[in-house]
């Protein structure tokens, strides 16, 4: 499912691509590559094919917040999956890109809180062998891993509200609405209840802020997001007549539906 990415690419846009599950934001357009590969074709930037020679030692699918050793994986698995036409040496630009700016996710305003959560095969949330709960650069936590595993799928929380319609007539950010954005799954393991996973940890991650609601835009000629989204819950949210609610920024020909879901306190132990 599409959602827009953090931070502002190098590329300036002028088209979008709809073979993606989430918000697709629009880059301009490059012939792709006829030069013949012997790897299968995954969507992996060329630089790191090599990913693909080594299965997968275990099924189990983790979700968990994204670590520093996870960085590349996360930055292939966006572009991978929102500009999957790309070759190199454009691809590779592209996950520079998306690594700078979740880099610069560092900064954020007073008392808001981004994550990155992925969803990661064969690995652990518990076996980090190196951590520090104050240690985080970006949206990654500085926590690494003998067996991190390898990211499938991938969502970004914040409380930040960027996108959220302003409160008051001194147009004030909202609070206690957290917002999902950047849910991508690689093509190889979509269909697995990948994506339900993702938002179902943002929802719990939500509720460990303290977030009364969560919320997110959906494409509305992605039915199968839509889909989705209300499968977990979401109801589509009329924006009232006139009203300039702020939305992802992206080709002027992509509507959005707002879309949020109501979150039950966290039960008591």
């Amino acid at each position: 499912m599409r959602a827009l990415p953090l931070g502002v690419s190098l590329v300036s846009p002028t088209t979008t691509t709809t073979t993606a599950t989430s918000i697709n934001p629009p880059l301009t357009s490059f012939k792709k590559s006829s030069r013949v590969s012997n790897f299968p074709k995954s969507g992996i930037c060329r630089a790191s094919q090599v990913v693909d020679l080594f299965s997968t030692v275990s099924p189990e699918i983790v979700v968990r917040e994204a670590r520093l050793e996870d960085c590349w994986e996360v930055a292939e698995t966006h572009c991978s999956s929102f500009f999957p036409d790309y070759s190199f040496p454009l691809d590779f630009v592209l996950r520079i890109d998306r690594l700078v700016a979740m880099f610069a996710g560092f900064s954020l305003p007073n008392g808001c809180r981004r994550t990155c959560l992925v969803a990661v095969i064969g690995g652990s949330a518990d076996d980090a062998f190196f951590w520090s709960e104050d240690f985080k650069i970006g949206v990654f936590d500085g926590k690494f891993s003998f067996n991190k595993g390898y990211v499938a799928g991938i969502l970004t929380v914040d409380t930040v509200a960027d996108f959220l319609p302003r409160k008051g007539p001194l147009r004030q950010r909202r609070t206690g609405i957290a917002y999902v954005s950047n849910v991508a799954v690689r093509e190889t393991f979509r269909r697995k209840g990948i994506a339900k996973r993702l938002i179902a940890k943002a929802e719990a991650q939500a509720r460990g802020w303290g977030c009364r609601a969560i919320a997110l835009h959906c494409d509305l000629n992605n039915p199968g997001a839509t889909k989705l989204y209300k499968g977990q819950g979401f109801k589509c949210i009329k924006v009232p007549e006139g009203a300039n609610w702020p939305q992802p920024k992206t080709s002027p020909d992509i509507q959005f539906s707002f879309m949020m879901k109501l979150l039950n306190p966290p039960s008591a132990p």
